[in-house]
């Protein structure tokens, strides 16, 4: 099993990259755990790409749904660990 700080570190460079192919305007240091995908200029539909995106890359299942309530960058990074895991 992969150490937590490992798995974190893994799944935040995953989420950067799918950031960054999605809004490749927005500086990486803009990127921080306390701000909403919103924050960076994601629209509706920018949010569902980047989840998409970062989901294929860990290679997880998640439904859209799971992500609805998510209220920052850490939480969803929590919420990705989370299934990695599972």
């Amino acid at each position: 099993m992969e150490p937590e700080e490992s798995l974190r570190r893994r799944v935040e460079e995953a989420l950067r990259r799918a950031i960054g192919a999605i809004l490749p305007t927005v500086p990486p240091e803009l990127v921080t755990g306390d701000k909403h995908l919103r924050d960076l200029g994601a629209d509706s539909v920018d949010r569902i790409e980047i989840i998409l995106d970062v989901t294929a890359r860990l290679g997880v299942d998640e439904p859209m749904s799971s992500f609805s309530d998510i209220p920052d960058i850490d939480a969803l990074v929590d919420r990705l660990s989370r299934a990695v895991r599972a």
